[in-house]
């Protein structure tokens, strides 16, 4: 079934997030642009890889004024430890949100019950607190932050933009599309 559209879970979780931990709900999500960015596990192989494109391109998602939150089902106090024992870790500056109970993971639909992990899911959410895109890959597969900021982006256009539509790899500055009878069959 699909997830756009759909609100996001009500929710309160621990987070940590420079250098401290501080407490992160749906009330902190609405009002802005958000990325939930779900990964299995601290610790591992792939996940660390994916959270430093991120980390690299966390500037640019703040400068569209979106937050990003990466979520696993370790607690706060396991993301703390990582950030201290990996330099690739300690360059990220956004929230690691702790989902140990699975609230997130399963209120996005990504919890691997029979392991207690989550699948690697990527959500945009608008400030409504609606799912507008999401994905969910492999686990051996990592995936690609400026994609993700290029989706970001085009779908914030097309929020603020009534009519038009972003075609395949736009980016921003080019040329939108304005749906027309006169537009099919030519394109």
């Amino acid at each position: 079934m699909s997830q756009i559209g759909k609100q996001i879970v009500d929710f309160k979780v621990q987070a940590y997030v420079n250098n401290g931990f501080q407490e992160v709900s749906k009330q902190d999500v609405l009002g802005k642009w958000s990325v939930f960015f779900f990964y299995p596990a601290d610790f591992t192989f792939v996940c660390p890889t994916e959270l430093e494109d991120l980390a690299d391109l966390y500037d640019q998602f703040k400068v569209t004024g979106a937050e990003i939150y990466s979520v696993s089902t370790d607690t706060h106090f396991v993301h703390k430890a990582w950030q201290d024992a990996s330099e690739t870790i300690k360059k990220i500056q956004y929230p690691m949100l702790g989902d140990p109970t699975g609230v997130l993971s399963r209120g996005f639909d990504v919890m691997i019950e029979e392991a207690g992990l989550a699948e690697r899911g990527t959500f945009i959410v608008n400030p409504e607190g609606e799912i507008v895109a999401y994905e969910v890959v492999a686990g051996n597969v990592g995936r690609n932050a400026e994609e993700l900021l290029r989706r970001l982006k085009a779908l914030q256009f097309v929020a603020s933009h009534d009519g038009e539509v972003c075609p395949a790899k736009w980016k921003e500055g080019a040329e939108t599309l304005k749906p027309s009878i006169d537009l099919v069959g030519k394109i």
